[in-house]
């Protein structure tokens, strides 16, 4: 009777080596809290985590720490009534040690300004009239901008002019996204288009058949791959050599990220939030990220195995990954 028992619980443990591992759900290590107000935007410099609000703020974070440690502030500006409210902060990036800063302008123009050494100073006003949606450094002397009317513009900072200014599409642009090398980038649009250019020249390098079908929220690319997300509830899939493809989700996908090697993609799931991670190549799902309760704008990866991650709340969250 023993040797059975010992045989059946032989055969159970052998069982469950053999079976696959299945997906688990991880919970964030850490939260950082901003100063106050939604974040808007988020950089990974180096060691710093650049934390844009729309209070106005750049809260600086150190990497593996929840503590704020420094933080660049933008004067008030004056409302349509004549208020002081605070600068809305809609986009950054950093360089070489400078911090490019957009900001709400009256009329709904964009300021745009750049911190370096404490010393803030600003090189776009609402006189450009430009409707700025996404800012980019290409180099430390120029900026590549996507607006909302469609154009994507390079800027000269030096000169104070447009290199070029390229329509993307008869559609709004959504996202604009460079390579790490900054010599590609990648245009979304509400029609859920997706279009790779030359960043030097502007001219369009490849066109894929859209695996969205209506506006993409966010786009993640690097590394010869392309995450997308859209209203349409679906993940787009882009990867060199590879054919194009989209999973399907149950709500809209308002954040996509994609690990430096370009085998893990991540999209916010459900109403609830979850991150729900996935291999790029077979398009399986893998673990899923449970802890957020507002809406994920910004997912960005630290390493393959770390990433952090804000929505529409003062919290950042980070992740650790098996």
């Amino acid at each position: 009777m023993k040797m059975s028992n010992l045989l059946l619980g032989t055969i159970i443990f052998l069982s469950l080596l053999l079976q696959p591992l299945t997906a688990k759900e991880i919970k964030p290590l850490y939260a950082m809290k901003t100063s106050g107000g939604f974040i808007s935007d988020v950089i990974l410099d180096g060691d710093k985590i650049y934390v844009a609000t729309d209070m106005g703020s750049v809260d600086i974070f150190a990497l593996g720490s929840d503590t704020m440690i420094d933080q660049i502030v933008l004067e008030p500006t004056l409302s349509g009534r004549g208020e002081l409210i605070p600068a809305r902060i809609s986009r950054i990036d950093r360089r070489n040690g400078k911090t490019l800063i957009v900001s709400m302008g009256a009329g709904n123009y964009r300021n745009v300004w750049i911190e370096e050494g404490g010393k803030l100073r600003q090189i776009i006003d609402k006189e450009k009239k430009l409707l700025i949606r996404e800012a980019h450094f290409v180099d430390d002397n120029r900026i590549v901008f996507g607006t909302f009317d469609a154009d994507i513009i390079l800027y000269n900072i030096s000169e104070g002019y447009k290199s070029y200014a390229k329509a993307n599409s008869q559609s709004t642009l959504s996202d604009l996204r460079l390579s790490n090398d900054a010599k590609t980038m990648v245009a979304a649009d509400e029609s859920g288009a997706i279009r790779v250019y030359d960043v030097e020249s502007a001219k369009m390098i490849a066109e894929y058949d859209s695996q969205n079908v209506d506006k993409v929220y966010s786009v993640a690319y690097g590394n010869g791959v392309i995450v997308t997300g859209g209203e349409d509830r679906r993940v787009g899939v882009y990867r060199e050599g590879d054919k194009a493809y989209h999973l399907k989700t149950d709500f809209l996908v308002y954040a996509v990220g994609l690990s430096p090697n370009g085998k893990r993609g991540v999209y916010s799931d459900g109403e609830v939030q979850v991150l729900q991670l996935f291999d790029t190549k077979t398009k399986k799902k893998l673990d899923r990220l449970v802890g957020h309760k507002e809406i994920v704008r910004k997912i960005i990866f630290i390493s393959d195995n770390a990433l952090i991650s804000s929505g529409e709340q003062n919290e950042l969250f980070f992740w650790k990954l098996n």
